[in-house]
């Protein structure tokens, strides 16, 4: 039996999206116009009055219906509630959070619970309004380090 070539991976491109700060046009327009497929909720609560129309059974209702976009929960790509609370608290700053969560998805092995099939053409969720400090940019960051031929893209 002969051992056939490896492929060349094809590119995966993942985005990323916080609600904070848009409206709901703006939010599911960005989403659509991109080609976004699957919207991959990274909150660790989803059912927050602050959450809005991003709330989780109106987020994937609205989704399928104005975008034709799935969506699914994955809490495992989340922070804890103590790294975040020590976050939002002040207890910590963002070097340190970002040096917690870093250990705590490659602790997960999240790049096992995702694929780069299922992640192309997905948008990471969360509120920050932008990906600078945010958590959805450290899962986008540590699955490109992971995995071949990633390209990141915040929305």
């Amino acid at each position: 039996m002969s051992k056939r070539k490896s492929q060349p991976t094809s590119e995966t491109i993942i985005f990323t999206i916080g609600f904070a700060g848009k409206s709901a046009s703006e939010f599911f327009s960005k989403l659509r116009d991109s080609g976004v497929k699957l919207v991959v909720d990274v909150r660790l609560n989803n059912v927050s009055q602050l959450a809005g129309f991003t709330k989780k059974p109106d987020l994937e209702y609205f989704l399928e219906v104005i975008a034709n976009i799935r969506y699914i929960h994955l809490p495992d790509l989340a922070p804890t509630k103590d790294i975040l609370n020590a976050y939002r608290k002040k207890e910590i700053d963002w070097e340190e959070y970002e040096r917690r969560f870093s250990l705590l998805i490659q602790e997960r092995s999240i790049e096992k619970i995702v694929t780069p099939e299922q992640m192309n053409m997905a948008c990471l969720l969360c509120s920050e309004p932008t990906a600078d400090n945010c958590h959805r940019r450290l899962v986008a960051e540590y699955l490109q380090q992971k995995w071949e031929n990633v390209k990141v893209r915040h929305l």
